[in-house]
C-alpha cells in the first residue's frame, strides 16, 4: 500500500525514487514493482519507451494502475479519477519528464530536511489543511489568479506552480515557496500576452502577490518563487524581462530566485546559493 500511496501522490516515479521513499533496497523495490505491475496495480507508461528504446538506460518509470487506485479508494483514499491507466497512456514523454524533475526537487528537499531539528519541511497537504479558504475542494488549490492588462485590454490568468512547500523553524516562523521547473521549452516572451510564456507567468505571480492572493488563499504573509531552469543565459533573459514588467505592486526583483537544475543535483537546495532578480546570492535557510 505504501508504494501505491506514493504513486498516487507523485503521479510518476522512477523505481529509484520509490526505493528511497519506502526505504527499501532497489533490488527489493524492483521485485515488488514487477509483481504489482503484472497484477495490474501499477502501470509502466509507454511514452518512456520512446525515450529509452533499449532497456537499462534509466530506472523504469511507474504510475498508479486502475486496480491500485481501486484498492486505495477502498482503503479510504480520495482520488479524483479512477481511470489511471487511460491517463497514463495519454501522458506524453515531455509531461512525464517534467513530472519526474518536480519529484527530483521534492525528494532533494526531503533529504535536506530529514532528521534535522533546526528546520522542518511543510508539505503541500499541510498547507491545504491550514489554509483560511476551503482550497482543498478546488481542482488546482494553489492556483493564483491575476488580471493582466495589455494594450488597454484586461486578461484573466491563473498561474499554477509545479510545487508548493514551506520551511518551519524552531521559533515558529516559516518561509513559503512556490516552484517553477523550467525545462527550456517555453518561450520566455511573446508579443501577445494571451499566449503562454515565462514572462506571463512572472507577470501573473507579481500581480497576484500585489493583490494579496497568497494571503487570502493560503494565509501566507509573503512567499518566493523558485525557478529551476537549464542554463545561465536563460536565467539572464528571464531577469531582463522581469525588470521590464510594468507591475505597480509587489517585490519585482526579489520575488523570484533562480538556479540551474544541474547545480541543484550536486548541492543541498537549502544551503545552495540562489540568484535573485537583482543578482544577489540568497540561501533558502
Amino acid at each position: 500500500m505504501l508504494i501505491l500511496r506514493q504513486l498516487a501522490r507523485y503521479r510518476f516515479l522512477r523505481s529509484s525514487h520509490i526505493a528511497a521513499l519506502v526505504d527499501r533496497s532497489l533490488d527489493r523495490t524492483n521485485d515488488r514493482l514487477c509483481r504489482l505491475y503484472h497484477a495490474g496495480y501499477v502501470d509502466r507508461p509507454r511514452a518512456q519507451l520512446d525515450y529509452y528504446p533499449t532497456s537499462g538506460s534509466a530506472p523504469m518509470v511507474y504510475a498508479l494502475g486502475d486496480l491500485g487506485a481501486q484498492l486505495l479508494t477502498e482503503g479510504g483514499a480520495e482520488l479524483a479519477n479512477l481511470e489511471w491507466s487511460r491517463k497514463n497512456g495519454e501522458a506524453g514523454r515531455p509531461f512525464i519528464e517534467h513530472q519526474l524533475e518536480i519529484v527530483e526537487f521534492h525528494l532533494a528537499l526531503e533529504r535536506s530536511t530529514r532528521g534535522r531539528s533546526d528546520v522542518r519541511l511543510i508539505y503541500p497537504e499541510e498547507i491545504i489543511v491550514s489554509s483560511p479558504e476551503r482550497i482543498h475542494k478546488k481542482r488546482n488549490p494553489f492556483a493564483l489568479r491575476a488580471t493582466i492588462s495589455q494594450s488597454e485590454r484586461a486578461h484573466d490568468f491563473a498561474v499554477v506552480p509545479d510545487l508548493v512547500f514551506g520551511l518551519m523553524f524552531p521559533d515558529g516562523s516559516r518561509r513559503c515557496f512556490m516552484v517553477e521547473i523550467d525545462r527550456g521549452t517555453m518561450p520566455i516572451s511573446r508579443s501577445d500576452s494571451r499566449q503562454t510564456s515565462f514572462e506571463r507567468k512572472m507577470h501573473a505571480y507579481l500581480t497576484a502577490y500585489g493583490q494579496g492572493q497568497h494571503t487570502k488563499q493560503l494565509g501566507w504573509k509573503t512567499f518566493r518563487v523558485l525557478v529551476v531552469t537549464t542554463n545561465q543565459q536563460r536565467i539572464g533573459s528571464m531577469i531582463e524581462r522581469l525588470h521590464q514588467l510594468n507591475v505597480q505592486e509587489g517585490p519585482v526583483p526579489s520575488l523570484f530566485l533562480f538556479s540551474l537544475a544541474n547545480e541543484l543535483q550536486r548541492n543541498d537546495p537549502l544551503t545552495h546559493f540562489w540568484q535573485d532578480g537583482s543578482g544577489r546570492a540568497i540561501r533558502l535557510k
